[in-house]
């Protein structure tokens, strides 16, 4: 009797096994992005900001995680008993050796037919180059005049207005209302729309509504509505939905916003930031009106230090210091001249005096004068009895020659008469 024969492989552990498993499943491409779609029940919201719920159908159920990071990104309330579509990946959950849907992206059933026309109609546009980059337009750097378009009882316009009156209260905002969500809203969006476009000096134009799903945000990709977008005669910025949610508007703006509220940041400057740049401007314009004024102070003085060398000012200061010169010269050779034409007459005046007979007066001498008025330079122009005038030197005296003595020569007799 044949003995059995013992087990070649040693027997896995219900870890080694579950953790196998989990490999198995990780390692499948289809079960790593996959759809899947069902009923949600056994909804669960633990403190831990993570949610859990179960997928269901008719005859089978499948449970899901959403970690809580994706879990704010979603684009609506997750309520137990809703047809949804959840994306993800396929694990297995080894404590409890169960399989479950890790989910990242949520949308309500029906989104997939949409999300194809959605992709279909994108195609079309996007072949007639009607989101091409080329056609994208600047914004503004400092708009006066801003049209929105939007929802007037909705959340996004009141965030909008605050948003601009904080950032920019300059600018001039206008109103042109419309529905956001439903059958008539495409063509109450392209009418307002067009009321922005006949006015006058617009700046930019707002396109802004609050988050929802693809049915929600469906009149953002409605034909009509993006090529009217795309025909705007000024740059237009779409602000629609969340982060995430994307639109057929998006792409034919000249600028796509991630939220309502962005897009009122992207269009308007910061009014701190003008006050920067202004204050910096400024102070660039001083320095360049000093530096331009000191380099214009020095050219002047060049210039005028070049003009007095070639001034006749200098020619007639030099010429005003020579007459000067030469009248000080002529006023000293006048001068000596003067003093020596002093000097001879003093020696005349000397001499006259000197022969001066009235100065011979002045030492007891005394002039006669015969009886004819002439002087009497010799006894014999006097005759005896002769009148006579004698001349002192204070007065005269008349009188008469009695008797005349004759100086004989040296040596000689005297002769009288």
């Amino acid at each position: 009797m044949e003995q059995p024969l013992p087990f070649l492989f040693p027997a896995l552990s219900v870890s080694e096994l579950t953790r196998y498993l989990r490999q198995l499943l990780e390692s499948d491409e289809i079960l790593q992005d996959i759809w899947v779609r069902g009923e949600v029940s056994n909804l669960s919201r633990p403190t831990s900001g993570h949610v859990y719920f179960t997928l269901k159908d008719a005859s089978a159920s499948l449970r899901c995680v959403i970690w809580r990071m994706n879990a704010g990104r979603l684009r609506f309330d997750l309520t137990n008993g809703q047809a949804v579509e959840a994306h993800g990946y396929i694990s297995l959950y080894e404590r409890d050796g169960q399989y479950q849907l890790y989910v990242d992206t949520l949308r309500p059933a029906g989104e997939g037919w949409l999300f194809q026309e959605f992709m279909r109609l994108k195609a079309r546009l996007e072949a007639e180059g009607l989101f091409d980059e080329s056609r994208k337009r600047p914004l503004p750097a400092h708009p006066q005049r801003i049209g929105l378009v939007t929802s007037p009882t909705g959340a996004a316009l009141q965030d909008m207005l605050n948003t601009l009156r904080r950032r920019y209260p300059l600018v001039e905002v206008v109103l042109s209302p419309a529905a956001v969500q439903g059958e008539e809203a495409p063509a109450a969006l392209v009418a307002a729309l067009k009321r922005l476009y006949r006015l006058p000096e617009l700046d930019a134009i707002l396109v802004a509504r609050g988050g929802g799903s693809l049915e929600d945000l469906w009149a953002f990709n409605d034909e009509e509505v993006v090529r009217t977008i795309a025909a705007s005669p000024v740059p237009v910025v779409t602000g629609i939905g969340h982060e995430t949610d994307f639109t057929l508007a998006d792409f034919a703006a000249d600028v796509r916003a991630p939220t309502p509220t962005a897009a009122a940041e992207l269009v308007t400057p910061d009014m701190y930031d003008l006050r920067l740049q202004l204050n910096e401007r400024a102070s660039r314009l001083r320095g360049w009106m000093q530096s331009k004024i000191h380099t214009e102070h020095r050219h002047l003085a060049e210039r005028a230090r070049r003009l007095a060398l070639l001034s006749p000012r200098r020619r007639i200061d030099n010429d005003r210091q020579q007459l000067d010169s030469l009248i000080g010269r002529a006023e000293r050779a006048l001068l000596a001249a003067i003093q020596l034409q002093r000097t001879q007459l003093t020696g005349w005046q000397h001499r006259l005096n000197a022969l001066n007979p009235l100065a011979v007066l002045q030492r007891g001498y005394a002039v006669v004068y015969d009886r004819n008025g002439q002087v009497a330079h010799s006894v014999h122009q006097i005759q005896i009895g002769d009148d006579l005038t004698i001349r002192l030197k204070d007065g005269r005296v008349d009188a008469s020659a009695r008797q005349i003595h004759l100086y004989p020569p040296e040596g000689g007799a005297t002769d009288e008469r």
